[in-house]
């Protein structure tokens, strides 16, 4: 799976290794080095800063079809389709901290956040309709996201979506980060405040309990 390991942090005490916070960063961006990839590195990089070990997955640089409702779902949780989602599904349920990014597309996410967020149908059955453990242990979650415009309705309905996600997964929502009117690619790099922000809600998340 592609994907960019950041850093791996590992704190010693009295002689001996003490693991931390696992970070885990996804872009739903199809923009390489645009605002919302810029502002999930800045997060990551506030996490990195107090040790946690940190990741960011490409979405766009996965193979991964959209879910198709199968037929004769499973009662284990597990979908199907076998692709670039399933070690995805791992690696979220590794991570102690998922940090979801998203641009706004038409007023929600990107049709790549919303494919993979679909794809988590199989778990949502096994959770509310089968009332199972999905394996998916206690986390923390947050939302970030830009948009060119200035339509806070568009950044309600996108994280709606995004909460949907995080319920089903067991993940704690706390918080988000918002940028708006920022359209031009690296537009970012001229809003300092989004920018410091972001690093604060990475040391944040990473100094959490």
């Amino acid at each position: 799976m592609p994907c960019v390991r950041s850093s791996k942090g590992v704190l010693r005490a009295n002689g001996g290794e003490l693991l931390i916070m696992k970070v885990l960063g996804i872009n739903g961006s199809p923009r390489i080095g645009g605002n919302t990839d810029i502002l999930l590195d800045k997060v990551l990089e506030g996490a990195g800063s107090k040790g946690a070990e940190i990741e960011k997955v490409i979405l766009n640089k996965l193979k991964f079809s959209p879910c198709q409702e199968c037929e004769g779902i499973g009662d284990d949780g597990e979908c199907v389709i076998h692709d670039d989602m399933h070690e995805l599904y791992k690696k979220i349920k590794d991570a102690d901290i998922l940090v979801l990014a998203s641009p706004v597309f038409f007023g929600s996410l990107s049709a790549q956040t919303k494919m993979m967020i679909d794809r988590f149908q199989c778990v949502w059955h096994l959770k509310y309709m089968l009332s199972k453990d999905t394996g998916y242990r206690k986390k923390k979650a947050v939302f970030i996201s830009v948009e060119g415009s200035k339509r806070n309705d568009f950044f309600e309905n996108a994280k709606s979506i995004a909460k949907n996600l995080f319920a089903t997964i067991n993940a704690d929502y706390q918080g988000e980060l918002f940028c708006s009117g920022v359209g031009e690619k690296a537009g970012i790099l001229n809003h300092p405040s989004c920018l410091k922000k972001a690093f604060e809600l990475g040391v944040k998340l990473a100094l959490s309990k």
